[in-house]
């Protein structure tokens, strides 16, 4: 039994290139500081602004990177994803510590708008290095590793965050700008310069090389399918640490250990569970299953369970699950659909997607629960699950 689970490992982790494997390692660096946007909401708190307010922060940090996700794709396909990955590192690094020396609201606020469009053009291009660096039969595994060293960043940098947000906020910032800068300098270190004639030195030969993404009205119908997937996961980011603090009763330190537990689960077992999973069930049916029990993780919120501690980890470990099931076969799904003259330009609008789900989820999530009750949001999110887990399954035949 033992043999045949280390054989299982090993194998789910042959195969990926050293490439990936150095871009996984700069992942782990920055995203082991990761902790100013899971406190965003706490933090505003903290200052004494309205629930509102902090919803309203998280939003405009989702304006942000919406617009430096557009404007990153595009450079990424025009200048290459290199060096652009280390200017959204260094300068998202410089812009946390910034935001953390703001005095009013209303310089957070363009601050973190500021420090979002920074941080968040990294991501397509970053998505496009992926692409670039991974070998074709294992694609779904090369996104799965960098998203282990993100979680696995995530695991330690939520537990950090817990203990240092109970000593000072401030050091928060600190710590995510950093391992920023850190990240990006050692991307320069450790892996070679790729040039934007090596970026674009392999078309796909099945692929429209002239049609953006746009054009493909498969891939804008998916897109609308993961704003709404992304609007009901952001939730784990603003209402959900504001509903374990209020409704619950923890403090900032139990908060931090149990959103921590995300990030450990996911580089524990997610590596291995898309292994056994690729190839043997299709995309769209895999995003539907991980949308349900995401739907599923909501609706136990309204569970009426004594022990707070308890419930809080129940939903954390569902909505971990969910993660596990659906998300790395998003990636994959959108990126078949590509070529190397227009991947950015589709990570940018599946980046895009991301975004706006954060302005939408930040901003109506709040206000639900300050109007109607954590009650009532934990129902339409259960709901708007059910939808779009049905919406992935109907992309099958469109496909």
């Amino acid at each position: 039994m033992l043999s045949t689970t280390i054989n299982l490992y090993k194998n789910a982790y042959s195969g990926l290139s050293r490439r990936i494997w150095l871009l996984a390692v700069v992942m782990l660096i920055n995203r082991s500081g990761t902790m100013v946007l899971a406190f965003m909401t706490l933090y505003c708190n903290h200052r004494g602004y309205t629930e509102t307010q902090g919803g309203l922060a998280v939003a405009i940090y989702g304006v942000g990177s919406l617009v430096g996700a557009y404007i990153g794709g595009r450079l990424s396909d025009k200048f290459g994803f290199y060096y652009l990955q280390f200017a959204g590192l260094f300068g998202g690094g410089i812009m946390f510590i910034v935001l953390g020396q703001m005095d009013s609201y209303l310089s957070i606020c363009i601050c973190i708008f500021f420090t979002s469009l920074i941080n968040e053009s990294f991501r397509p291009a970053n998505s496009t290095a992926i692409a670039h660096y991974s070998k074709k039969e294992n694609l779904t595994q090369s996104f799965s590793l960098i998203r282990l060293a993100i979680n696995l960043g995530w695991g330690i940098g939520g537990a950090m965050a817990g203990i240092l947000a109970s000593i000072s906020y401030q050091l928060l910032f600190w710590v995510d700008g950093f391992t920023n800068i850190a990240a990006g300098f050692m991307l320069l270190l450790i892996l070679p310069k790729v040039t934007l004639i090596q970026q674009h030195e392999t078309i796909h030969p099945h692929a429209d090389k002239s049609k953006g993404p746009f054009q493909d009205k498969v891939f804008m119908l998916f897109t609308l399918l993961v704003l709404l997937f992304a609007t009901c996961f952001f939730q784990l980011f603003t209402t959900v640490p504001l509903y374990f603090k209020e409704g619950l009763h923890l403090n900032e330190f139990w908060i931090g250990i149990i959103m921590a537990m995300n990030g450990i689960v996911i580089a524990f077992f997610e590596m291995v569970i898309v292994f056994k999973l690729e190839g043997k069930i299709a995309y769209t049916k895999l995003m539907m299953y991980g949308t349900l029990i995401m739907g599923l993780s909501y609706f136990m919120l309204n569970m009426p369970l004594a022990n707070g501690f308890v419930l809080a980890s129940s939903v954390i470990l569902m909505v971990t699950i969910a993660e596990i099931v659906g998300m790395p076969f998003m990636n994959s799904f959108y990126i078949a659909r590509t070529t190397t003259a227009n991947r950015g330009s589709y990570a940018a609008v599946y980046t895009m997607a991301w975004s706006s789900a954060q302005v939408i989820g930040s901003l109506s999530g709040t206000q639900i629960a300050h109007s109607l009750g954590f009650n009532y949001l934990w129902w339409i999110l259960g709901l708007i699950c059910i939808v779009t887990a049905f919406g992935f399954n109907a992309l099958r035949s469109k496909r």
